[in-house]
């Protein structure tokens, strides 16, 4: 019986190991985005009614908020809060801390 224990043990860690390999374990959004070469585009359905200038631009692995106002700009024009709160307000129901490589978002713009 102790045999029969450690061979089905056996047998469950390597299917783990298997589907880890296969499946991986991220989930699906950035796997799709990457395998599909198509942009997922966020909800534009409901509209942003800001006076912010913003532009446009799509999330590369390892991009922040910050790195990428950063990279606009050459510095950050602003604070840090002031930065997250623009960019939220922006994107609706998007935190700044949570964005998923390969969609596109609006970023606020503060060159005057």
């Amino acid at each position: 019986m102790k045999r029969l224990s450690l061979l089905l043990i056996g047998l469950f860690l390597c299917y783990i190991i298997y589907y880890d390999f296969q499946f991986g374990t991220l989930p699906a959004v950035s796997q799709a985005a990457s395998d599909n070469k198509t942009i997922p585009v966020i909800n534009t359905s409901t509209s942003v009614s800001t006076n912010i200038d913003y532009f446009e631009q799509k999330v590369q692995q390892g991009d922040t908020v910050l790195t990428i106002i950063e990279k606009h700009h050459n510095m950050l024009p602003a604070s840090i809060e002031q930065i997250s709160k623009d960019f939220e307000e922006l994107n609706s129901n998007v935190k700044a801390n949570s964005i998923i490589t390969g969609k596109i978002y609006r970023f606020p713009d503060y060159k005057q």
